[in-house]
């Protein structure tokens, strides 16, 4: 953790919503004129698209049906610690960018699924802002949870998670309902391993809740709206949150335990808002002190 340099991590699994999260702190940045360098866990992935589709068929072939992107041997665990653990001494680290269409790869006049150069973070950022699978990993070797600031968990209930992963790879990326199921199936153990724990570390964990019928993901034609849903917004450590504040802001919100609020699915954002500015402006005043007593 770091005054002068720091940082904000959102992790959850693929087809969980941190890209919504990542939206809204977007928009909290740009209001408040806050200049982030923005991390993409996708860029920490050991192998790009074509180096990890052989080396899925060679795990298949040796018997391995547990290969998958969530585990310590397809990521690079050590590097995006040191970029963690960097930029909260220095204000800077080494990235990349994982380029993960013809539009996004277009600029670099390179193949889509390949990764940029690697490259130094610029000097000049307020914060670094992390969304991928791995903000919170801690292994044997590794402990990328100590070095955020703040830490989101973004955790919808199971079935809703596949529910959205199945949409988004079936429309978006042409993927058949088999082929979305078999990756649930194989990357399960390493979800349990080092996806679940993460949760433990956050200090504050989104989780939505259809409030309609999602007992077999794998025959659902859409996802639950916002509005058919709740979110459950639990606190690590609840002490400093203004729970009055927001069960007044936010209508039909109310206490499910002392250090949880849940509000309605259509809420979310707002939540986030009225949660999330304050946390940003406590770390830019901080911040801006620790860099005048310089």
């Amino acid at each position: 953790m770091s005054e002068r340099h720091p940082i904000i991590s959102i992790t959850g699994s693929s087809g969980a919503g941190t890209t919504s999260v990542t939206r809204t702190f977007e928009n909290i940045f740009r209001r408040e004129g806050v200049n982030s360098a923005i991390i993409e866990g996708d860029s920490f992935h050991r192998h790009d698209r074509n180096d990890m589709k052989r080396k899925a068929s060679e795990a298949e072939q040796a018997g391995n049906k547990n290969f998958s992107h969530f585990g310590p041997e397809n990521n690079m665990f050590a590097e995006l610690e040191a970029l963690f653990r960097d930029y909260a001494a220095t204000g800077t680290g080494k990235r990349r960018k994982y380029l993960h269409d013809p539009e996004e790869a277009a600029p670099y006049q390179q193949e889509p699924g390949t990764f940029t150069p690697w490259e130094d973070v610029p000097q000049d950022t307020d914060l670094l802002f992390y969304e991928g699978l791995h903000g919170a990993v801690v292994t044997p070797e590794i402990n990328i949870a100590r070095h955020p600031d703040l830490l989101v968990g973004v955790v919808p209930v199971i079935n809703l998670e596949w529910i959205q992963k199945l949409y988004r790879d079936k429309s978006k990326r042409g993927y058949s309902t088999e082929a979305v199921t078999d990756t649930i199936l194989r990357r399960m153990p390493d979800y349990v391993n080092y996806i679940c724990p993460q949760f433990m570390h956050t200090h504050v964990n989104f989780q939505r809740v259809p409030m309609v019928d999602t007992s077999n993901p794998f025959i659902a034609r859409d996802i639950p709206s916002p509005d058919e849903s709740l979110v459950v917004i639990r606190f690590a450590q609840p002490k400093g949150i203004d729970f009055q504040y927001l069960l007044n802001m936010i209508h039909d919100s109310f206490m499910s335990r002392a250090n949880t609020i849940v509000v309605p699915g259509g809420k979310m954002e707002l939540a986030m808002q009225l949660i999330f500015t304050p946390f940003v402006w406590r770390m830019m005043e901080r911040r801006k002190r620790a860099l005048g007593a310089n």
